[in-house]
């Protein structure tokens, strides 16, 4: 009997990791300004950037999953900040779409390479963690995965933490080979593709804030 128990126990553990596993694939599919700021980032800054501005969205995903999970009664009652959400998330992302349409190359002052490195890691790790944390439609899509986990009855909290682990590993794995991938391609990439890839995502970057915008609106 004790090893019956121990087959199924081993089971449930395998099937809500692939669920995780799956449910990772899936929001790593959606394109949206994560998407973007990833391969520019990688592009433009290199491997090391992009896998900080990973971290930043891997560290945001973690505090919406802690939220969401423990106070999913709260938010889904509190229609407001899902409202509020919207507006300041579309309003911040507006901006950094306006931040790419006027960027240009210019020439920097001179520091010391290891004041650059320190600054670059604090910024891409800032970056990352804003554009997912902003967007509201992350915030929808934990509190609907905390709805489902809330749901399923079979799973005890060792299967629980063992799927939101499978979404965040997958998510992040595959963030990271989305900027592997972008930096390989970098040697084809010409000061006059970054110019116009700055401005495509800068376009894009303020059409999801007018989206949210829209959105809150509705």
């Amino acid at each position: 009997m004790a090893g019956v128990s121990a087959q199924k126990r081993g089971e449930a553990v395998s099937q809500a990791l692939l669920e995780g596993i799956s449910m990772g694939l899936l929001l790593s599919a959606m394109i949206g300004p994560v998407f973007f700021t990833l391969i520019q980032s990688s592009l433009e800054n290199g491997f090391r950037y992009a896998t900080m501005v990973a971290l930043g969205i891997l560290t945001s995903d973690t505090l919406y999953v802690l939220l969401t999970f423990f106070g999913i009664k709260f938010l889904a009652e509190a229609t407001y900040f899902e409202s509020v959400l919207g507006y300041v998330g579309g309003a911040i992302l507006i901006g950094f779409g306006i931040s790419y349409l006027v960027k240009r190359q210019t020439v920097k002052p001179e520091v010391s390479l290891e004041e650059v490195k320190k600054a670059k890691k604090r910024s891409a790790f800032l970056k990352g963690f804003s554009i997912n944390g902003i967007n509201p439609f992350v915030l929808l899509f934990w509190i609907s995965i905390a709805s489902l986990v809330h749901l399923k009855e079979s799973y005890d909290s060792v299967d629980v933490w063992l799927y939101y682990i499978g979404i965040l590993v997958t998510v992040f794995s595959i963030d990271l080979t989305k900027a592997y991938i972008a930096k390989k391609l970098s040697q084809f990439v010409t000061p006059k593709f970054m110019f116009w890839l700055n401005k495509a995502v800068g376009i894009a970057m303020i059409g999801f804030g007018f989206r949210l915008i829209w959105f809150a609106m509705g």
